[in-house]
């Protein structure tokens, strides 16, 4: 499926999609917009995306600046311009009020823009993401993860599945003229993504939330329990909830699993 775009302000293209249920599903309910993490993609929420549809959701999903079929390089990749993206799409598609859904960095995006403007968020769904910020060594850590990719790319995908864990990170990439896969991304965009949360934490933005929110966390990723559970006490309204065996990815280990956290939460008044 060829994705529909949006040109911002700043003359970046987001490459998004605008899934609507199909006919059987039951009524129409809020939408959702769903939010990838650093050096993924809109389409590694496939399986979540068709279990959400199937539940009469509308969802809106998209390529982060500088990531898949958006803008490549974009001279700006800052916190704030993720933020005023998210809220540029849904201005541009009329959504006035939104489940965001985000993993990872795009967690903090759906964190900072559920605290700008709470007049259009339902409901706040982190997986894998918190406001604590402030890791100095977190660049240096992407830089060293992202050269360790194989620098003419992968023969073929089922190498980049077993490099990079995941049959959606694999379906991420492109095939150059070399025949071989490459990252849709530049990988000192990457790195300039993360630049902020080195010296700068989000509890600010972490106070200003109102709307109902779920915490995720995978059993065994990388969000420390010791985070929500400062999230928790200090937005005793927001709810957590462990994925068992599962990663940083979490919607890729277990989306079904992730589903039915989701929509016990959605349903909950």
């Amino acid at each position: 499926m060829t994705p529909d775009s949006l040109t911002t302000p700043d003359g970046t293209r987001i490459a998004y999609r605008d899934d609507a249920p199909p006919p059987a599903a039951p009524a129409p309910t809020c939408p959702i917009l769903l939010l990838h993490g650093l050096a993924g993609h809109m389409d590694e929420w496939a399986a979540l995306r068709h279990l959400l549809l199937s539940d009469g959701h509308r969802v809106v999903s998209y390529d982060a600046r500088g990531h898949g079929a958006s803008t490549r390089r974009p001279a700006d990749m800052s916190r704030s311009a993720a933020v005023a993206d998210a809220e540029a799409l849904l201005t541009h598609l009329g959504v006035r009020q939104v489940t965001l859904l985000g993993q990872s960095l795009g967690g903090l995006t759906a964190l900072q823009l559920a605290a700008r403007r709470p007049d259009l968020v339902s409901h706040l769904i982190l997986i894998e993401s918190g406001p604590a910020g402030r890791n100095p060594h977190l660049p240096g850590q992407i830089a060293g993860w992202l050269s360790s990719w194989p620098p003419s790319g992968f023969p073929i995908q089922k190498d980049a599945e077993s490099f990079l864990g995941h049959e959606a990170w694999a379906a991420g990439l492109t095939q150059g003229e070399d025949g071989h896969w490459h990252p849709r991304f530049d990988p000192q965009k990457m790195i300039e993504a993360v630049a902020e949360l080195a010296t700068e934490s989000y509890w600010q933005d972490w106070s200003r939330i109102t709307c109902p929110t779920l915490i995720i966390r995978g059993e065994k990723g990388m969000m420390r329990p010791e985070e929500t559970e400062e999230m928790r006490k200090r937005h005793p309204q927001s709810r957590v909830d462990v994925i068992p065996g599962a990663g940083h990815d979490v919607h890729l280990d277990d989306p079904d699993r992730l589903h039915r956290v989701v929509t016990a939460f959605l349903r909950t008044p």
